[in-house]
């Protein structure tokens, strides 16, 4: 498995998940968005709409509207709890975490050919000792990273379909974000975007 160290704790696996295991990925996260649909999370105060659509799967899962950014156990709209991380989630954060528990949850992301997402921190969990985990399935992102304030210099990578980083340790918290798909870089999604999965510890273990 090769591993590109970006910055201290922030590591890149070029080509984690090879195109079958995309595709049977893929086809889990169909079920899963059956199950809890996608909806379009809101900024707080502002109700601003993201430009992506979002579920999650998992214990919990990250919710944003007009009141906060929260986790909960249920989908916002159907009310329903969130389906279980595929097995093969859940055996990616076993060998790019190592951190010794499962994660909480399990953000998906989808991106729209046009969709982007500004920089920021995921900081909303409890444990900051667990790593976040991150994979890429679809059109290649330009992902920008920087530091751990909002105007530290940036660098950006291109994310490519099965690509995976891993955020932890001096780097769990630093500031990243999305500028831009490349179109037509991936014909793993029939119409184009980008699936992002983003597996967190959450609550602190017991």
């Amino acid at each position: 498995m090769t591993s590109v160290t970006l910055a201290p704790g922030l590591i890149y696996y070029p080509d984690y998940l090879d195109r079958s295991a995309q595709e049977a990925l893929l086809l889990e996260l169909r079920d899963i968005t059956r199950q809890a649909p996608l909806f379009t999370p809101r900024m707080p105060r502002t109700g601003k709409p993201f430009s992506v659509r979002t579920t999650n799967c998992g214990r919990l899962g990250w919710v944003s509207d007009i009141d906060s950014y929260r986790y909960q156990p249920t989908h916002p709209e159907t009310g329903k709890p969130w389906p279980p991380m595929p097995q093969r989630v859940l055996e990616a954060w076993a060998e790019l975490s190592g951190y010794p528990h499962p994660p909480d949850a399990c953000l998906v992301n989808f991106y729209e050919p046009s969709a982007r997402m500004g920089l920021h921190q995921d900081r909303d969990e409890q444990e900051f000792d667990a790593p976040v985990v991150s994979l890429s399935l679809g059109d290649t992102a330009l992902f920008r990273y920087g530091g751990l304030k909002r105007n530290d210099p940036t660098r950006s990578i291109k994310l490519k379909s099965g690509d995976a980083i891993v955020f932890g340790g001096p780097a769990r918290l630093i500031f990243h974000g999305v500028d831009r798909l490349i179109a037509g870089t991936s014909d793993l999604l029939p119409q184009g975007g980008r699936l992002n999965l983003t597996l967190r510890k959450v609550e602190k273990p017991l």
